[in-house]
């Protein structure tokens, strides 16, 4: 397929014409754990069913929800975090707050731990990232929905806003303070996310890690004539908190040089053409 097609709609493959598939998208469902049963992505009134757009061949996540398949996520950062056999369990959209009192944002999932009695014990976050679309996407969403026709579109995964607009603010406040609380962040992200990002320092273990990434693709499969992407692991990485956030905030400048011939270009064409000035004469104002 070509980039900037859709991949997934209403959370089936878009060359999946079975019953159930079209059911889904006729009721605009959600099969992947959304808080209602319906989809509710850009407005819940008319959702942007897109799950997931095509680049370079491969599907890449646009709804964050995508991410919640059979709680592949959750399930693994509780194994990962807590000893075997540990009652939890997940609290979504939980605000944090600051010294101020100034909400830093709402954490996708707490992960809670408790004992017998109902009483917690510990504790962790987990932050879920998509991609963004630069491009219209709803154009080509539409024309599949009322016929089935699939389309170019000029839709592209923006990585560099997911990331610099979206991941990072939301990693230095709430991560930040989860740091300041010794409570560690699971980080949810597709692997061409991760890709876009530089390469972290990383520490060895979970205990020594402040943020834990979790990197997941979107695998196509075929079950009899059905073709369906499954949400599968990719590789953990373990960082510390500000060797992390160091990494990925700054800048890598590229040569001086090459920035001052541009300087040197445009101020030669600035002194070369005569500057656009109008005079009184100009506007009429003058007999």
């Amino acid at each position: 397929m070509k980039s900037g097609t859709i991949a997934e709609v209403f959370g089936f493959h878009v060359l999946d014409s079975s019953e159930k598939a079209s059911s889904y998208r006729k009721n605009r469902l959600c099969p992947f754990n959304n808080k209602v049963p319906n989809c509710t992505k850009d407005k819940a009134a008319n959702p942007l069913g897109v799950c997931a757009i095509f680049e370079e061949g491969k599907p890449v996540i646009t709804c964050p929800v995508r991410f919640r398949e059979s709680w592949l996520i959750l399930r693994m950062a509780a194994s990962l975090l807590f000893p075997p056999e540990t009652r939890w369990t997940s609290l979504s959209e939980v605000p944090l707050y600051d010294a101020d009192d100034k909400k830093a944002g709402n954490l996708d999932f707490v992960v809670v731990s408790y004992d017998d009695y109902g009483k917690l014990t510990d504790f962790f976050a987990l932050e879920v990232q998509a991609v963004y679309i630069s491009g219209n996407i709803r154009q080509a969403f539409e024309k599949y929905i009322e016929n089935g026709e699939i389309v170019h579109s000029d839709a592209r995964p923006d990585y560099l806003s997911s990331s610099r607009k979206r991941l990072i603010p939301q990693l230095l406040y709430k991560g930040g303070i989860l740091k300041e609380w010794g409570k560690k962040m699971i980080v949810i992200v597709q692997d061409p996310f991760f890709k876009t990002l530089p390469d972290l320092p990383q520490v060895e273990t979970v205990s020594e890690a402040d943020l834990v990434w979790l990197i997941f693709d979107l695998v196509e499969q075929q079950k009899g004539n059905r073709p369906f992407f499954s949400l599968q692991h990719t590789q953990t990485i373990f960082t510390a908190f500000w060797d992390a956030m160091n990494r990925i905030t700054r800048p890598r400048p590229g040569p001086r040089e090459k920035f001052e011939r541009y300087l040197q270009e445009r101020l030669s064409q600035q002194l070369e053409s005569p500057p656009e000035v109008r005079t009184l004469f100009d506007l009429d104002l003058v007999e």
